[in-house]
C-alpha cells in the first residue's frame, strides 16, 4: 500500500467533493439575490446532480480504454470554475450552465480518481473506505465555506470559493517532480487489471445484482436525507434545529460506516459489511419511519447512517473485481448511474409525500430498501489472484497495482482471511 499516495488522493477527493455539497448551499443565495422560484432552483439542483451522474459512466468508459490521470486535477478545476462562474452569471441560462459544467467536473474527478485510489491501496478495503469518507467530508465542509464566503462578500465573491481548487491543482503540478527526486514510482492505474487479473472475464450477471442493490439503496438514501428533517419537524412537532442535527449525525455516522465498513472487509471479506449494512439498516429505517417521538427518530437516523455506508467501499472494489477489464466503468455505473436514480425518483416521492404523508413514503422507500437486501444476500466474493512478485529490477521499474501476499503475519494471524485475498495486514510502503 502506498500511503502517501492514498493521502493525498483522498484530499483530492475532499476538494472535489466539496463542489459537490456546495450547489444546495448556494441554492439559497441565488434564491434570495436573484428571486428565483422554486421551479427554477429545482433546474439547478438537477443541472448539477443529475448531469453528474449520467455523465459519469461514460467517463469511467474513457479512462478503461486508456488512464487519463489528468481528468483527477481537470475534474476539480472544471467543478471549481463552474460553481464560481455561476455566481458571477447574470442570467438564469448562463447559470444553469455553469453549474452543469461543475457537475460535469465532478463526474469526470470519480472515475480515474477512485480507479488510483484503488491500486494505490491494493486489496486492502480501509484504503477505499478513507478515500470514500474524504468525499464525505468535502460535502460537508461545503455549506460552511459557501456561508462564509457568499455570506460575506455576496455571490460577487463566489470565485473565492475556487481557491481549494487552485491550491490543490498547484500540489498536483508538484507531485510529479517531487516522487521523482525522491525515486519513487506511482502505483499502477487499475485500467492494467485486465491483464493483472490472469485472464479473469468480466462478470456481468454477478455486476448487475451488485448494481441492483445499489439503486436500492439510493432511493432511501436519497429520500431520508431530503425529508428526514421535515419529517422531524412536522410529524414530530420538534424544532427545526433539532432536524438539522439529526440530518448532520446521519451524514456524520455515514462517514464511520464507511470506515467501519472497510476494515470489516479487510477482516471478514467484503460480503460482511455488504450484508451487515443492508439487514441492519432495515430495522433502523423502520424505526425512524414510525418512530413515536423526535429523539427516537434522531437515534434511529444515525443508525440508518451508519448502517447504509457499512456496504460502501467493499461495493465500489468489489464492482471492480466482477468487471475487472472494465474498472472505470463499473466505478461509474455503481457510484454514478445507480446514484442518479435516487435523485430521479425525489420528485415523484415528494408529490406522494403531499398527498399521503412522509411517514407513507419512508414506508414505501422501507420496500425498496428490502429489495436491495435481498440483492445483497445474494452476493458472492470474486477476490481476483494477486500477480506474482516481479524481479527487482524490474518492479523498480514498473510496479504492480496489487501488493504482494504476505507469510502469516497477515491478517490471517489475527483471525481474518489471507493478506493475499486482502492485503490488509502488511507493512505500508513509501508513496
Amino acid at each position: 500500500m502506498k500511503r502517501g499516495r492514498l493521502a493525498f488522493l483522498t484530499g483530492t477527493h475532499v476538494v472535489n467533493d466539496l463542489y459537490q455539497g456546495a450547489v444546495p448551499a448556494l441554492l439559497p443565495f441565488l434564491t434570495a439575490e436573484r428571486h428565483y422560484s422554486y421551479t427554477a432552483v429545482s433546474g439547478i439542483a438537477l443541472a448539477a446532480g443529475g448531469l453528474s451522474s449520467l455523465a459519469q459512466p461514460l467517463f469511467g468508459l474513457l479512462v478503461d480504454r486508456r488512464h487519463r490521470g489528468w481528468l483527477i486535477p481537470g475534474g476539480f478545476l472544471t467543478a471549481a470554475g463552474g460553481l464560481a462562474c455561476a455566481g458571477l452569471a447574470g442570467s438564469y441560462p448562463l447559470t444553469w450552465l455553469c453549474v452543469a459544467l461543475a457537475g460535469i467536473g465532478i463526474a469526470a474527478y470519480h472515475p480515474p480518481a477512485t480507479n488510483e485510489a484503488r491500486a494505490a491501496g491494493g486489496q486492502s478495503q480501509r484504503a477505499m473506505s478513507l478515500f470514500s469518507v474524504g468525499g464525505t467530508l468535502g460535502a460537508s465542509l461545503a455549506p460552511a465555506l459557501v456561508t462564509l464566503v457568499v455570506g460575506s462578500f455576496g455571490l460577487a465573491g463566489s470565485w473565492l470559493l475556487a481557491v481549494p481548487a487552485l491550491v490543490t491543482a498547484a500540489l498536483w503540478a508538484a507531485q510529479g517532480p517531487w516522487l521523482r527526486h525522491r525515486g519513487h514510482t506511482p502505483a499502477a492505474p487499475a485500467t492494467a487489471r485486465g491483464t493483472v487479473a490472469g485472464g479473469h472475464r468480466d462478470d456481468w450477471r454477478a455486476f448487475r445484482r451488485l448494481a441492483a442493490a445499489t439503486v436500492a439503496w439510493s432511493v432511501p438514501y436519497v429520500t431520508v436525507t431530503s425529508m428526514l428533517a421535515l419529517h422531524i419537524h412536522r410529524d414530530l412537532n420538534a424544532s427545526t434545529a433539532v432536524g438539522a442535527t439529526a440530518l448532520t449525525l446521519l451524514t456524520l455516522a455515514g462517514a464511520a460506516g464507511t470506515l467501519l465498513g472497510g476494515w470489516l472487509g479487510d477482516r471478514y471479506g467484503r460480503t460482511v459489511p455488504i450484508r451487515a449494512g443492508y439487514l441492519l439498516a432495515v430495522p433502523a429505517l423502520a424505526a425512524l419511519a414510525f418512530a413515536p417521538s423526535a429523539g427516537v427518530a434522531v437515534v434511529a437516523a444515525a443508525l440508518f447512517g451508519l448502517t447504509m455506508f457499512l456496504p460502501f467501499a467493499s461495493q465500489v472494489t468489489l464492482a471492480q473485481d466482477y468487471l475487472p477489464t472494465r474498472p472505470g466503468t463499473a466505478g461509474g455505473l455503481t457510484l454514478g448511474l445507480a446514484m442518479s436514480v435516487g435523485a430521479l425518483a425525489a420528485p415523484a416521492l415528494g408529490r406522494l409525500a403531499d398527498a399521503q404523508g412522509l411517514r407513507t413514503v419512508l414506508a414505501l422507500v422501507l420496500g425498496v430498501l428490502l429489495v436491495a437486501l435481498g440483492c445483497a444476500l445474494r452476493l458472492r466474493d470474486r477476490v481476483l489472484p494477486t500477480p506474482a512478485p516481479a524481479p527487482a529490477a524490474a518492479t523498480a521499474a514498473e510496479p504492480v497495482s496489487e501488493p504482494v501476499s504476505e507469510p502469516a503475519a497477515g491478517p490471517a494471524g489475527r483471525g481474518g482471511r489471507t493478506s493475499a485475498a486482502h492485503g490488509a495486514g502488511g507493512p505500508m510502503g513509501p508513496l
